[in-house]
């Protein structure tokens, strides 16, 4: 080893803070970046990378793809950006980790943050298609590998993007996603050793809880201004709203289970909070509002079998029908006998009405 480098755990820091690059036999481990396509959804990236394990295919160059060679540029300013920016301090340097356990699992780490313990990553990314949650779930796979093999909770995920921006994420352990990505490795380092061809876990990352530490200036968002302006259109609006529930509220008794009034019904709950809700209106014989409840609301109570109603009401119907029954007899050429307490339907021929067909027009005129 050169005198300009200091040996950390396999790997190698030099003095200058420079990270020096040690070409390893991937075909023997699992790394990071393997997990990534592991849990991912790319199926023709996942055959690839089991013919390079298997030593069937060579693996890809990547010394001609624009990307990968600005994230291994940056990774330097990345770590020392960082440094400036949070008072930490980055150590273990591109340090190869094998898991404790499982030989076969091991990451080549960006360096840990001496401080927090955490994993460190530094990602380069495009500006145009840059978010906080799609760089989280893009790397949450690595991340995950990393901090299970480094036997640590947390991780940073440092991003410089295109844009000149510099992001900070901090990503916890997920046990759950965890096991899933130990099963899914495990999977696929069978399929590399037996043969058979690997199959896709299609397992969703966890959503990362994103510390809210950003101004953002949304003048260039176009939906946003829309609802900007709707907003500014409704809050006096709104806050008349509020003003008159709470003067509704004040209003009504403290013993009213129920208030109604101009179109507006307010219900008090058992627990004492009170709702509003519109209540439909019509004029009828220009009386007033009346109330216009749906048949859906409208309630028929089943009287209690002793209760005198049923009779009340059964009397009150009676008298209706014989009444109209009375007057629609002094209209016919017979006479019905209501007072015959043998025959009280007794239907007779009144002697002193001829039929109709017999009245003389002239009667019939009078």
């Amino acid at each position: 080893m050169n005198n300009n480098t200091n040996s950390v755990n396999g790997g190698a820091m030099p003095r200058n803070g420079r990270a020096t690059v040690i070409t390893r036999d991937r075909t023997q481990f699992i790394g990071g970046s393997d997990a990534r396509i592991i849990m991912g959804k790319d199926e023709k990236a996942l055959l690839r990378l089991w013919k390079e394990k298997r030593g069937d295919e060579a693996a890809l160059d990547l010394s001609g793809v624009l990307i990968v060679q600005l994230g291994l540029v940056t990774e330097d300013l990345n770590r020392r950006w960082y440094e400036l920016n949070s008072g930490h301090r980055i150590g273990d340097v591109q340090r190869h980790a094998i898991h404790r356990t499982i030989p076969w699992m091991a990451a080549t780490l960006d360096g840990l943050v001496k401080e927090t313990g955490a994993v460190f990553e530094a990602k380069f990314m495009l500006p145009w298609s840059f978010s906080e949650e799609a760089a989280a779930e893009k790397h949450m796979a690595q991340l995950q590998h990393n901090m299970l093999v480094a036997g640590t909770k947390k991780s940073v995920l440092s991003i410089i993007s295109g844009g000149g921006k510099w992001v900070e994420l901090s990503v916890e352990a997920d046990p759950i996603y965890q096991t899933i990505l130990m099963a899914a490795e495990k999977a696929f380092w069978r399929a590399v050793k037996t043969g058979e061809t690997p199959a896709l876990f299609d397992c969703e990352p966890p959503k990362p809880r994103i510390e809210a530490v950003r101004v953002v200036d949304m003048n260039a968002s176009n939906s946003w201004a829309e609802f900007a302006a709707l907003f500014c259109e409704t809050r006096e609006a709104h806050a008349d709203h509020e003003r008159a529930k709470s003067e509704l509220k004040g209003l009504m008794p403290e013993d009213a289970k129920e208030a109604m009034g101009h179109g507006i019904r307010a219900k008090r709950s058992k627990s004492g909070a009170v709702s509003f809700d519109l209540v439909e209106l019509e004029v009828s014989h220009g009386i007033g509002p009346v109330k216009a409840s749906p048949p859906s609301q409208r309630r028929w109570r089943k009287p209690r079998p002793n209760s005198p109603t049923p009779r009340r009401r059964w009397w009150e119907s009676f008298t209706t029908i014989v009444r109209t029954l009375r007057k629609a007899s002094a209209m016919l050429p017979c006479r019905v006998d209501w007072t015959s307490s043998e025959r009280p339907w007794a239907v007779t021929r009144s002697p002193l009405r001829k039929p109709l067909t017999s009245i003389e027009p002239a009667a019939r005129s009078t």
